[in-house]
């Protein structure tokens, strides 16, 4: 195609006092002694033409002045012309057989002006429809980013440019060039073995800038056709991080922390900031066919909870995590909360995803139970459940300080995970510890629903020292860890260490004969979870017995010499015990409001 160089305008100010003018040296040559005889009005805009090669090439020309009142109709106004006046000007220009170039930023609006003004082989031989779908298909879809270009350029054409399948060709072209380059930088990768990583990153960079240009539904059907087509889901997740980097950049840090902030975007704004987190989540690959950065999944999260997403799209980003919950640092599940008068974080959003990654455990036990799994398998479901129950403690820890933070939310979360789920309770202390502090006017009766959750029996021997001092807990939990630290350093001087406890659990969970198989076999599953725990629990203490049996041989042979005996020494440690255990005797506790007056020493502070 000639480039056009003629810059000439066919154009005139829309003035009735001056009268449309046709000022060009071409035309002026082949019709100097004929005047322009019609007036062509787009968009407010006036061109004075020639009737003669408009209806030789322009159906719908040729019919709307046949069916005016007589042959000299004079003023025409083609209304919602696409492409607005500069595309008429062109398709004018190829009327009156001007050279001009056809590219990629203009093929689409002149296609679309082709069918328009029905330029079709049925009035002339090489119309504008013809010339235009041969640049689309021979030259357009062979580049993509020529392909992006002409994408660019249909957003602001009418419905017609989808009618005519521009947008589909386009769409499918990229798809498929995306495609060849992924088997190109494959085949180098094979060639190239130092140089494989930087080919590879290289070639799969270009194209995902080229996407981020494109509006949101376009994008949605270039994504989904790659992924139709099978572009790596991992070149996939990277082009939708790097869209969302782009596209949503514009959602300030302050939205997250000042809900009540002035409405500074505008409607259409937040709604296409909504389409396109909605987008992106429904475009994420299946949880099986790539690992998508949980840094990412909770960045969506937040947008999704920003911009008021659908429950579908919210749910949909918290499956996704709680299918790699035990991967998720404490940070990530620190979630803004938005709503007014509300605890600082979003405590129903955690909440729910520790509600899905217990489903998803529960069912996969129960595809399981249909036969026996290795010992492998079960214990790495038990692992993630232990490294889950850590990170849920350190998150109760976390959060409690908040005053908003009400004691309903607080045990809800606390009653979320199972009692397998913590081999010791320490965590779960010292939270709760933390949110007594901070929340001193709680009365009683919350104090004791609260510190139930607690089992003396699974705190380490620094947390019941401490337990036993705490002066913010109940009496009766104070008594009840007094008792149970006599009661195990008893069985530590008999020798018996954790054995009925232990013999009691393996007695208690004997199948019946009456059970069913399947009923059989998770009974077993059980059984043999809790044993796990207890095995676990024994080696906390007896790791705990052995640094005691090292302090009482340094306290003999320190003592050796006054004439001390081991049994002595002995008898007057737990003589010591006995006063905080025994009816009426021992120091009277505080109320909880004279903390800080007391001069009780406080050790193994952890709060």
């Amino acid at each position: 195609m000639v480039s056009f160089s003629d810059n000439t305008s066919l154009s005139c100010p829309n003035n009735p006092s001056q009268a449309p003018k046709f000022a060009n040296t071409f035309t002026t040559r082949i019709f100097s002694d004929v005047a322009g005889d019609i007036t062509i009005t787009v968009d407010g805009e006036s061109f004075l033409l020639h009737k003669f090669p408009l209806v030789s090439r322009s159906g719908k020309i040729r019919k709307m002045v046949a069916d005016g009142k007589d042959y000299n109709v004079s003023k025409l106004e083609l209304v919602n012309f696409p492409g607005g006046q500069h595309t008429f000007e062109l398709a004018m220009k190829f009327c009156y057989g001007m050279n001009f170039e056809i590219t990629a930023a203009n093929a689409a609006p002149l296609r679309c002006a082709a069918e328009y003004l029905e330029m079709s082989e049925d009035y002339r031989e090489e119309n504008l429809i013809a010339r235009t779908e041969v640049y689309l298909n021979d030259v357009v879809v062979q580049s993509l980013e020529k392909c992006v270009e002409v994408l660019c350029t249909c957003e602001n054409l009418p419905p017609i440019v989808e009618e005519l399948g521009i947008i589909n060709t386009c769409v499918e072209a990229i798809a498929m060039n995306a495609c060849k380059e992924q088997l190109v930088s494959g085949l180098s990768a094979l060639d190239c073995n130092g140089e494989s990583t930087e080919l590879k990153t290289g070639c799969m960079e270009w194209w995902i800038e080229d996407l981020s240009v494109l509006r949101i539904d376009y994008y949605h059907k270039v994504i989904t056709s790659m992924a139709r087509i099978g572009v790596r889901p991992d070149s996939i997740v990277e082009s939708l991080m790097h869209y969302a980097q782009i596209s949503l950049k514009s959602i300030g840090k302050c939205q997250i922390w000042n809900p009540a902030r002035p409405n500074s975007n505008s409607g259409t704004t937040e709604s296409e900031q909504k389409t396109i987190v909605e987008a992106l989540v429904n475009l994420l690959p299946t949880l099986k066919s790539s690992n998508v950065p949980l840094s990412f999944l909770f960045g969506m999260l937040r947008m999704a909870i920003m911009v008021e997403a659908t429950v579908a799209c919210r749910l949909e980003l918290e499956r996704r995590i709680a299918f790699r919950l035990e991967m998720v640092s404490l940070d990530d599940l620190l979630i803004p909360s938005l709503r007014a008068r509300d605890s600082l974080f979003d405590i129903d959003t955690v909440h729910r995803i520790v509600v899905n990654f217990l489903q998803q455990i529960e069912d996969e036990e129960n595809e399981d139970s249909g036969g026996y799994e290795s010992d492998g398998l079960a214990s790495l479901g038990h692992g993630s459940l232990l490294k889950v129950g850590r990170l849920i403690d350190s998150y109760l820890a976390e959060i409690a300080p908040d005053p908003y933070l009400s004691l309903q939310k607080f045990i809800a979360m606390i009653e979320t995970l199972p009692d397998y789920a913590r081999v010791i309770d320490d965590g779960l202390y010292r939270a709760i510890d933390i949110y007594l502090k901070a929340h001193p006017m709680l009365s009683d009766h919350e104090c004791k629903k609260l510190c139930k959750f607690i089992d003396c029996q699974k705190l380490s021997q620094e947390a019941t020292n401490h337990a036993a001092q705490n002066e913010r807990l109940p009496v009766q939990m104070a008594i009840k860890v007094l008792y149970f630290e006599q009661l195990r350093l008893k069985n530590a001087l008999c020798g018996s260490s954790g054995d009925g406890f232990l013999s009691q659990k393996i007695s208690s969970g004997v199948p019946s004969a009456a059970m069913s198989p399947r009923d059989n076999y998770a009974s077993l599953r059980r059984e043999n979870r809790e044993l796990k725990l207890e095995i676990s629990r024994m080696r906390v203490r007896l790791s705990e017995l052995e640094k005691e049996q090292v302090v009482m041989k340094r306290g003999m042979m320190e003592k050796s010499g006054n004439g001390k005996t081991f049994f002595t020494s002995l008898s007057k440690g737990i003589g010591r015990i006995g006063i905080f255990s025994g009816p009426g005797g021992g120091k009277r506790r505080k109320p909880r409001g004279s903390e800080g007056k007391s001069g009780r020493s406080r050790r193994y502070s952890v709060s």
